[in-house]
């Protein structure tokens, strides 16, 4: 069982994660590559993308990578560094840089349990080749495993965050804490989460991100570091929508009415709340200006509203967005 202590302050910085952490969903995503329990509704999902990784002809470096992420008991922490909640490419920056004391931790527990490849030495030698080579598999893995399948996942993390909003909004920390029973118990400032190792975590005064996954089955994770910043990943709510296709569900009808870009970028917003100028740009494959266009327009329509966060763009759909959407969905 895994025990998370919470002091005040603790339960003052508990929050979730603005958006899916693509890093997490790319480590579970090929961790599902193998089949493991509570996978059936990723059969498909895992026909397609074992081909389509095939295809791809990564060579040696899948295979240290597969390695590094096996089904079944630990995988190093290094892959996962807190800088991906900000998206791939700072995740995959901070993983290139990652103190080489910690790159030959994580390998040598990982070697303790799992037969290694070769580059797994040179890896945890911190070789600047090997670190480049195994980025780049892992964004191409990413590419393939989980940017098809985005609205999918899109679309069930943005139903998982409004249910948690709803119980923060209503019950605090504490009631966002109890809305994730069963897979977890609060009480009297303890977390519990049975089925997980024997774990427990004190946050001292850090506070937990709460980050939900999509690929996430076998029940809540953390890191296996006490000492890094404290993270609890845990899966979605599953409903029968909640199939991954990579069929777009966008509806025709609001295409024709508003055009199928700017419908696209209403959608995306709808199911990423918060989404960035630039995440929408990075999502639908179009320029900042173009995306920029699309938001003045929805905005001036009153179905989006945007603030400014530092040196970003945010932007909610309005009620009038919503109700437009569920119309059309």
């Amino acid at each position: 069982m895994l025990r998370i202590y919470f002091t005040s302050d603790d339960i003052a910085r508990t929050r979730i994660a603005p958006g899916p952490d693509p890093l997490w969903e790319l480590v579970l995503s090929l961790q599902m590559l193998r089949p493991q329990r509570g996978d059936l509704l990723f059969t498909t999902w895992r026909h397609e993308s074992c081909k389509a990784v095939r295809h791809a002809r990564l060579g040696e470096v899948l295979g240290l990578l597969l390695a590094l992420t096996p089904n079944v008991g630990y995988f190093p922490d290094f892959l996962n560094p807190i800088e991906a909640i900000h998206g791939l490419d700072h995740g995959l920056e901070a993983l290139r840089t990652t103190p080489i004391p910690m790159l030959k931790r994580d390998v040598r527990r990982l070697a303790a349990t799992h037969r290694l490849p070769e580059s797994a030495r040179r890896l945890a030698d911190g070789e600047p080749a090997v670190l480049t080579d195994l980025t780049e598999a892992m964004r191409a893995c990413y590419d393939l495993t989980v940017m098809p399948y985005r609205r999918s996942i899109d679309a069930a993390l943005g139903k998982d965050r409004r249910i948690r909003t709803f119980a923060l909004a209503n019950g605090g920390v504490e009631g966002l804490l109890a809305s994730l029973r069963p897979m977890m118990t609060w009480s009297a400032g303890e977390l519990r989460i049975p089925g997980h190792r024997h774990q427990e975590l004190h946050l001292h005064g850090r506070g937990l991100l709460l980050i939900p996954s999509y690929f996430c089955v076998s029940g809540p994770l953390t890191m296996f570091d006490p000492d890094l910043p404290p993270v609890l990943i845990y899966p979605v709510v599953r409903g029968p929508d909640a199939l991954p296709s990579r069929a777009s569900t966008m509806p025709t009808a609001l295409g024709a009415l508003i055009g199928s870009t700017r419908a696209a970028v209403l959608d995306v917003i709808g199911t990423r709340e918060g989404a960035s100028t630039t995440t929408l740009a990075r999502h639908l494959g179009i320029s900042m200006a173009t995306a920029s266009e699309h938001t003045t327009v929805l905005r001036q329509s009153g179905l989006i509203s945007s603030h400014r966060d530092h040196n970003r763009t945010l932007h909610h759909l309005t009620e009038l967005g919503r109700a437009l959407l569920d119309t059309n969905g």
